[in-house]
């Protein structure tokens, strides 16, 4: 009977201890409560409670990342896009995160919704797809004003994708297609401009020194004659007859006096 009794003692005995003693490992703090009032975080390793009275709450303070369930945003200029992202974040104050909000995972996720519909709902298509990052550090200052109270820090906020109706997607191919058919026009004409003038150079080269035009000519049959299946024909053309033509159509000069 006394053998019993004993073994109901260390049993018990070892029971207390084993709820007194707590071990918190390195990204972990343990929140005490002693009868309902908050007596602080401990850890990280060994310390001991008062069973029955205290009680611990586990806060884990590595970076949790989450991904934003995508959200359908109208922008202002009035193109609805569906967006998604992914925000990292982590417990700062375990205190906090434990006395000031109920469920600080979800709640975090909520406020990432609410302001991702908010932000891109004030802004225009092309700032959503041109500008991704100056969007990425406001959600992240907006979000991690909110989230302070609650002792968690967001330290990143990623857009992950934006999806764009058919009918849009159709609409920017166009006009992208619209835009570089324009570029491809505009190089165009200034690349003729371009020729043009320099045609004119020559021409006023030529006009000053017909010796040019006979090279000229010499020169085009040499490129030709290059052409191994080409059948070049040269005959004698006298300089003195182009200079002929030129004299002919320059204006006669008024004599001096």
């Amino acid at each position: 009977m006394d053998i019993i009794v004993i073994g109901i003692i260390v049993l018990f005995a070892f029971m207390i201890l084993s709820m007194a003693v707590k071990i918190v490992t390195e990204y972990e703090r343990g929140v005490i409560f002693r009868l309902g009032r908050l007596v602080g975080a401990r850890g990280p390793g060994l310390f001991f409670i008062i069973p029955f009275v205290d009680r611990m709450v586990r806060v884990d303070l590595r970076v949790i990342t989450m991904d934003v369930p995508p959200q359908e945003v109208i922008t202002k200029d009035n193109v609805t896009v569906k967006v998604d992202a992914v925000v990292y974040f982590r417990v700062v104050d375990p205190e906090a995160s434990v006395v000031k909000v109920l469920d600080f995972i979800r709640a975090t996720s909520q406020i990432c919704q609410t302001t991702l519909r908010n932000i891109l709902g004030q802004s225009e298509l092309d700032e959503l797809l041109a500008q991704r990052e100056k969007l990425n550090q406001m959600l992240q200052k907006i979000i991690d004003e909110q989230t302070d109270p609650w002792g968690v820090k967001v330290s990143t906020v990623e857009i992950k994708s934006v999806e764009l109706a058919e009918s849009m997607r159709r609409s920017m191919a166009a006009q992208a297609e619209a835009e570089r058919e324009r570029r491809a026009k505009i190089i165009h004409a200034e690349g003729e401009f371009q020729a043009s003038e320099r045609l004119a150079e020559a021409g006023k080269i030529i006009g000053r020194v017909p010796t040019t035009l006979q090279l000229r000519y010499l020169q085009t049959l040499t490129e030709i004659a290059s052409e191994k299946n080409s059948t070049i024909i040269a005959f004698p053309f006298p300089i003195d007859l182009i200079k002929l033509f030129i004299d002919r159509r320059e204006p006669p000069t008024k004599p001096e006096g």
